[in-house]
């Protein structure tokens, strides 16, 4: 099998989405058996979660909580439901959470696309959706973010496929959200070596943690976020003159006072002639969050070509991994 490479997984994007509803299976349970739910993963494996938590915050009636850790939180018992990501199967912080999980009493669900984490599950009679192999853990949110919203708007009987089969026709003509990406590009590209900041209100706060992940690992740059209305209380107060940032305004537009925040910082910034990108207030549904996902993963990819960066490949994190591996 050749390479997947970004571009081929982004062109592709929409199969992922398709791939994940021809493939679910309802898991049977329902939010009523449970107090909590808690979701583990980390990197590309654990993004989902924190994206699937904010999409469906405003429907679902349990607390859901991510954790990227080795560890569940105290509370976490018999009548918790935890659903743990892992690409590979074998990420150990994960696979110290199922460890866990099960010595705790909870409901498990799993993701993976095999290793550990599937034989275990398997083992145990545990539910575990499978998603295709061949490629880099970053490269699979269509699949992670799909089936994670399948499975919390199975809990509370609601039926999202719909929306995801619109969302992946959407996205099977991409060439807009590409020139999108390449119009973000082009007002940083003389400045493409510094370091990004995604200035977000809420609902966008775990697209905006994707894209700071995808400029790092990709495009091996620096990238943080800040949050409004936060960040006004805060870090607006650093902002005394020109920063060598390159910041993205990314704004749902769901809260009249957040907008008139975003409103004033954007003028502040354009005065000392700060480099920005503003994304159109468009809301912050299903279909729009992946569009921004899309846009801003190819933003990551056309910067990892500009900074003459490998893409593909994690040289420091494998060498941390090797070292963890040495010492067990």
């Amino acid at each position: 099998m050749s390479e997947i490479t970004h571009e081929i997984s982004l062109d592709n994007f929409h199969h992922q989405i398709t791939w994940s509803i021809q493939n679910y299976c309802s898991h049977g349970l329902n939010s009523s058996a449970f107090n909590n739910v808690v979701i583990g993963g980390l990197g590309g494996s654990g993004i989902g979660g924190r994206i699937a938590r904010l999409a469906t915050i405003n429907q679902f009636p349990l607390p859901i909580e991510v954790f990227s850790a080795y560890n569940l939180p105290a509370y976490a018992n018999e009548k918790t439901l935890v659903i743990l990501c892992s690409y590979s199967g074998n990420t150990e912080e994960t696979l110290a959470m199922y460890r866990e999980a099960k010595t705790k009493g909870c409901t498990m669900i799993c993701l993976a696309s095999g290793g550990k984490i599937m034989q275990q599950a398997q083992e145990d009679n545990i539910p575990c959706y499978k998603i295709e192999t061949g490629y880099q853990p970053r490269m699979t949110l269509g699949y992670s973010l799909s089936t994670l919203l399948l499975i919390l708007s199975d809990l509370i009987g609601i039926d999202v496929k719909n929306k995801l089969s619109n969302t992946a026709n959407l996205l099977t003509k991409n060439d807009g959200l590409k020139d999108e990406a390449n119009d973000i590009i082009n007002v940083f590209r003389q400045t493409i070596s510094d370091k990004f900041v995604v200035i977000c209100d809420p609902d966008f706060e775990a697209i905006a943690i994707r894209f700071c992940q995808q400029i790092q690992e990709n495009a091996k740059g620096e990238a943080f976020i800040t949050m409004l209305p936060e960040a006004n209380h805060n870090v607006i107060e650093s902002y005394q003159d020109t920063q060598n940032t390159n910041f993205i305004l990314l704004n749902s537009g769901n809260n009249s006072r957040t907008n008139l925040r975003f409103q004033f910082l954007k003028s502040l910034l354009e005065e000392q002639n700060n480099r920005i990108y503003t994304f159109a207030e468009s809301g912050s549904d299903i279909q729009r969050l992946f569009e921004v996902i899309h846009i801003l993963d190819w933003v990551s990819i056309y910067a990892s070509n500009l900074r003459n960066a490998d893409n593909m490949h994690v040289h420091i994190i494998m060498r941390l991994k090797g070292f963890l591996d040495s010492i067990k």
